[in-house]
């Protein structure tokens, strides 16, 4: 099997024993395989070439991008781990229809880059960005920050090219914003997290860049206060409120503590902080005024001083330079770091209808020390979009209770019409949510379109489908 892997790609692109060790631990450090090889291709056809010899071998092959999934989705005990990193070109950029054609082992920030030479955006941003890739965050479908005006992934990507697990390349490299000629296998593949085929390129659609951001901290009495502030500002500003994230009171504490030059962001202690961003496109939105304001900060600000008015809004701080922005938005991204720096977390990555987050919050203050007096939520939500980091720090070590508490949360977010997954992915770690809450006729859909394409369940065996 290596001997015919290194004539695919070359015997310096196959990987085995302590030369694996870069992709077989997770970025988490909770799952930890042992490869038969990581195996990194050069082109798609190399890809094909690997896939092929596995399925014949019945083989398992596990694709891997940056690494730096949450849910075990990349684990890869006895078998090829697959790494695009050396597909890694951004073939085209094309300003007038706004589009990138890319590899699958692009960087994020590097797309990000390059559409931003030509004074373009690719929207989809998250903490990882400098080192997570295209192809992976198409397989989890993910989300991020800008969800609330751009969409998930799904929502930024025109075409992909794919090799199913035959090893045949499926080339739907569409950049059509409409062909109705079918089932929708593009979004098949999306969020399959590489248990239906292996993303190698994508066609993905681009923004305008904005040419003024309107960033704000602002505290709030309550989470329904901080929605009516929401629908307000997209109201004033014509649905242009790119980011609208909830921080709770422990999470400005415990970046403090882990952070020693980080701020307060207010005089005063709050318990709902949320960070506001607004992006402005049209140049009347964005062009400053004689005297030097800008429409769209003043936007905000008659929003937020009406609000401040009306008790509705307790205090407020609109980022006046870059730095400012940076570091509210420096606190909001070192959410990963909060809930890691601690151990063990029970993480819950779930999402709600915008007016049940706050019903939901409530709740579990009240179910959570039920079942451990000592647990510790760790929160914080892409409250825009309705999507809750509901992380826990527990105080047992007892698994049975951890799994109670997971329950719970599971229980409260169905109850309410939410989804247990929201832009993490299964992988490893969401299984038993699946095989509990998912729809059964759903379920055993899934199993038969797994079944159909790859009967013998060599592509990313055991995630996703429990």
């Amino acid at each position: 099997m290596l001997e015919q892997l290194q004539q695919i790609v070359g015997a310096a692109y196959v990987l085995t024993g302590k030369d694996t060790a870069k992709w077989s631990r997770d970025w988490v450090g909770k799952y930890q395989s042992n490869p038969l090889a990581v195996v990194r291709p050069a082109n798609t056809a190399q890809v094909s070439a690997i896939v092929k010899l596995a399925n014949q071998t019945k083989t398992p092959i596990v694709p891997i991008s940056g690494n730096t999934g949450l849910a075990g989705g990349g684990s890869a005990d006895g078998s090829i781990m697959l790494s695009l990193d050396r597909m890694n070109a951004i073939r085209e950029v094309r300003a007038s229809s706004r589009i990138a054609i890319v590899e699958a082992g692009a960087i994020l920030a590097d797309v990000h880059s390059a559409a931003e030479e030509q004074d373009l955006i690719f929207p989809l941003t998250f903490g990882a960005k400098g080192s997570a890739m295209i192809g992976g965050v198409l397989a989890t479908n993910a989300g991020g920050s800008n969800v609330l005006r751009y969409g998930n992934t799904r929502d930024l990507v025109l075409g992909i090219e794919a090799v199913l697990p035959t090893g045949e390349v499926m080339e739907i490299m569409s950049e059509l914003h409409k062909d109705n000629s079918g089932y929708n296998l593009k979004h098949l593949l999306i969020g399959a997290e590489g248990t239906l085929g292996i993303i190698t390129a994508a066609v993905l659609k681009l923004h305008p860049k904005p040419r003024a951001y309107a960033t704000a901290m602002v505290a709030a009495p309550d989470l329904p206060a901080a929605l009516d502030l929401l629908n307000r500002l997209q109201e004033a500003t014509g649905g242009c409120v790119e980011a609208f994230e909830y921080m709770p009171r422990h999470h400005i504490e415990i970046h403090k503590e882990i952070n020693p030059s980080a701020r307060e962001p207010f005089d005063e202690a709050y318990d709902i902080n949320l960070l506001v961003e607004v992006g402005a496109t049209a140049p009347r939105d964005a062009t400053p005024e004689p005297d030097g304001s800008i429409p769209v900060t003043t936007y905000l600000e008659t929003v937020l001083g009406e609000m401040f008015e009306e008790g509705a809004v307790l205090d407020a701080v609109v980022a006046q330079n870059d730095t400012q922005r940076q570091e509210m938005w420096e606190r909001r991204e070192a959410a990963a770091e909060i809930a890691m720096s601690r151990s063990p977390i029970i993480g819950n990555d779930i999402a709600l209808p915008l007016d049940k987050v706050a019903t939901f919050l409530d709740t579990m203050e009240t179910r959570l020390p039920e079942i451990d007096e000592g647990a510790r939520p760790i929160i914080v939500a892409h409250l825009g979009d309705g999507n809750i980091h509901y992380t826990v720090w527990p105080g047992s070590q007892d698994p049975d209770q951890h799994d109670a508490i997971m329950e719970a949360v599971e229980d409260e977010v169905l109850k309410l019409g939410g989804s247990f997954s929201a832009e993490h992915g299964i992988g490893l770690s969401k299984l038993p949510s699946m095989r509990r809450r998912k729809n059964p006729v759903a379920l055993a859909a899934m199993k038969a379109i797994k079944a159909a394409l790859d009967p013998n369940n060599i592509l990313n065996p055991g995630k996703l489908l429990p």
